[in-house]
């Protein structure tokens, strides 16, 4: 049998192409198939699903989930009204101004008077030591504490009772505004 010049290409192309068409039915593999393209056209109005399909349940309610995630969860929540509130820029202008006045640091002993509960009142001390440094006010920088006793304790063989010894407590520094 003879074939012209330009056949025998195009059979040894088709016999190729028909052995792997045989090849893939037998082995049973295909390529996926896509929908057909809808060239542009769109269906009117909604879609009723098929008798046969369900109908569309409610999503199950969801359930509290103890873990840490959601303890987060509600500590955000709660953190607005654990922080204290943000001040205006004027509220933090005179903060700020309060804070720049010009001051002296000063050492001396000033002692603390008590207070009506009792506890020493360190502010009225430091106010005694910067005024006698020529100072209008003061705050209390370093405190020092001493026990002063009464002679009776060092008798021997005497209990010690409870208002033999008191503490007394000094402003040692004072910072010193005008």
């Amino acid at each position: 049998m003879m074939v012209r010049s330009g056949k025998p290409a195009l059979l040894l192309r088709t016999l190729t192409s028909a052995v792997a068409l045989l090849l893939l039915g037998a082995c049973g593999t295909g390529w996926a198939q896509s929908a057909p393209p809808s060239l542009g056209l769109q269906e009117q109005g909604p879609q009723a699903p098929p008798p046969s399909a369900p109908a569309p349940s409610a999503p199950p309610a969801r359930e509290e989930n103890p873990g840490l995630i959601n303890e987060m969860g509600k500590l955000f929540g709660k953190l607005p009204s654990i922080l204290p509130p943000i001040k205006s820029p004027g509220e933090t202008m005179n903060d700020l101004s309060r804070l720049a006045k010009p001051s002296t640091m000063v050492s001396g002993r000033a002692a603390c008077p008590a207070s009506s509960n009792g506890a020493p009142d360190c502010k009225q001390a430091a106010d005694q030591l910067c005024r006698s440094k020529g100072y209008k006010e003061g705050k209390s920088l370093n405190a020092d504490s001493a026990e002063k006793c009464s002679a009776k304790v060092l008798i021997p063989g005497r209990p010690r009772k409870p208002d033999d010894c008191r503490t007394d407590t000094f402003v040692t520094s004072a910072l010193c505004q005008n």
